[in-house]
């Protein structure tokens, strides 16, 4: 048997590096390749995911895109608006006052409680739903509410989310567009209506911030229309309100 000479040696040890190095490699461009694999499968899902939920989005926009006439609109009522600033119940010199008894179902003005509703949410049910005289106050600061009869909560749940979403990104609206339930015991709404647009309007002087003529507007419809929200929104926007720079 030959004796290994050093050269020899050298090869071997060189030999058995290239091999290890290249079993490295192998198991380097495997790890890789999963890890690609991994984020491909979870950015696919992710994107399946949001294009799946656009669709519903999409989907739940299309049913309330149909004929304006078919939602069954009344025309826009005007009311006398009152109560600006008259802040009742808790935090307040009438801190008893539990409820306000409101002219109109629902109110697009008039006394009301010190706190609106501050929460994210646009969107609200019947076992969440503000306060009226919350909601008030709301008005008071730019915001629409589209109030729904209780009936109809769980056949629009995905239509309100989608509708509130695309009125909330309207500039006319800034985000303040609401959608919740009408209490029932507090008055009825006309027959055959399931939804009521409300805002309070007001005359703002541009330069001075001055408020000038304060009005009420409610329009009662009995379905759902797109076209009839953005509408009303555009004609009464966040801007025309007492006190249109309040949260």
């Amino acid at each position: 048997m030959a004796r290994e000479t050093s050269r020899d040696r050298r090869e071997r040890v060189a030999a058995m590096q290239a091999q290890a190095k290249a079993a490295e490699r192998r198991r380097f461009l495997l790890v890789i390749g999963a890890v690609v694999l991994v984020i491909a499968l979870i950015g696919g899902a992710v994107t399946w995911a949001i294009l799946g939920e656009q669709s519903k989005k999409d989907e739940a926009l299309q049913g309330m895109m149909g004929d304006v006439a078919a939602a069954a609109c009344d025309p826009v009522i005007d009311d006398p608006a009152t109560g600006s600033s008259d802040h009742v119940g808790p935090g307040t010199n009438v801190a008893d006052t539990e409820r306000v008894e409101y002219d109109t179902a629902p109110p697009a003005s008039g006394k009301h409680f010190a706190q609106p509703a501050l929460s994210e949410r646009r969107v609200y049910t019947v076992a969440d739903a503000p306060q009226v005289e919350a909601l008030v106050h709301n008005l008071e600061h730019g915001y629409t509410v589209l109030w729904y009869d209780p009936s109809v909560e769980q056949s629009q749940a995905s239509q309100f989310a989608a509708l509130a979403e695309r009125i909330n990104a309207m500039p006319e609206s800034a985000n303040k567009f609401i959608i919740t339930p009408w209490d029932t015991s507090r008055g009825a709404f006309p027959e055959g209506k399931k939804y009521a647009l409300t805002h309070w309007a007001a005359n703002v002087n541009a330069q001075t911030g001055q408020v000038g003529e304060q009005s009420g507007k409610r329009q009662y419809c009995g379905g759902l229309n797109v076209s009839v929200v953005e509408d009303f929104v555009k004609k009464f926007p966040w801007s025309s309100a007492p006190e249109p720079g309040a949260a």
